[in-house]
């Protein structure tokens, strides 16, 4: 009996030494938060999307706190988000616009020619391993095997015919879809962009028509007839400057291939 009063003595001691100890070193090294850093964490939209840059929201709010990094970086959280961070900062409300993705391709599996039918894992990366740059004639195609929609976590990808979509609604801009593709084919552009051409194909236009029924041919007749002066063709192919786009819609009324999308 009494080895084992001796030994709860003991471990007495030694929990009250160690206590002591940790009590101590926790005070010494003890690291003041600023408050604004938890206020701030609590503002944002909680996605840890990665859209704003940083690890993470902790790791955002972290850097608005310590101003190493702007007030209206929270892709998910939007306007809103950007007003409460910069009163938490006490500065000027920067609302930076909405970005949400969008994918420079059209071609469905009813609209672009195969080269092959790829029958092997379904990740794109691995697709463009086995069989070059694409199962699809054109090289510049999406593959469609959903890299995009694995990374988006907000429900706003999908794979419908062979070919990414975005939802834009649930589109936070966050920009995961972007470096998931390996084509590079998926942007961010602003929420209020409403007129784009959904092509990347950059071969000249006998070409794509052999390949694709709905790819730029580089025609030059929406770049002609832009009222805005916003659209160049370049590489073959039509872009359109959004700071000078009117959004208008008649560059895609008049397109022969009917890829300039509006929204």
């Amino acid at each position: 009996m009494i080895f084992i009063l001796r030994a709860i003595l003991v471990l007495g001691v030694l929990g009250a030494i160690f206590g002591a100890i940790l009590a101590f070193a926790a005070k010494i090294f003890h690291v003041e938060v600023d408050p604004r850093e938890k206020a701030v964490r609590e503002a944002l939209a909680g996605a840890n999307c990665g859209g704003c840059g940083y690890p993470g929201c902790d790791g955002y709010a972290k850097a608005v706190a310590a101003g190493e990094a702007p007030c209206n970086k929270c892709v998910a959280g939007g306007a809103e988000t950007a007003a409460k961070v910069s009163e938490i900062m006490g500065v000027k409300s920067e609302g930076a616009e909405k970005l949400v993705a969008f994918v420079q391709c059209s071609g469905s599996t009813d609209a672009a020619e195969l080269r092959f039918h790829y029958t092997g894992p379904e990740d794109c990366r691995a697709a463009m391993l086995f069989g070059g740059k694409s199962s699809k004639l054109c090289t510049f195609a999406c593959i469609g095997l959903g890299n995009c929609a694995r990374a988006c976590k907000f429900d706003a990808m999908h794979i419908e015919n062979g070919v990414a979509k975005v939802d834009r609604y649930n589109c936070v801009g966050c920009g995961a879809c972007v470096d998931a593709c390996p084509k590079s084919i998926v942007k961010l552009i602003p929420e209020s962009q409403r007129v784009m051409p959904a092509c990347r194909n950059q071969d000249k236009g006998a070409q794509v028509m052999k390949i694709c029924k709905v790819g730029c041919i580089g025609c030059m007749k929406c770049q002609r007839e832009c009222p805005a002066d916003a659209i160049t063709v370049v590489n073959n192919l039509a872009q359109i400057d959004t700071a000078k786009c009117v959004q208008c819609g008649h560059c895609a009324d008049i397109c022969p291939r009917h890829i300039i999308t509006v929204f």
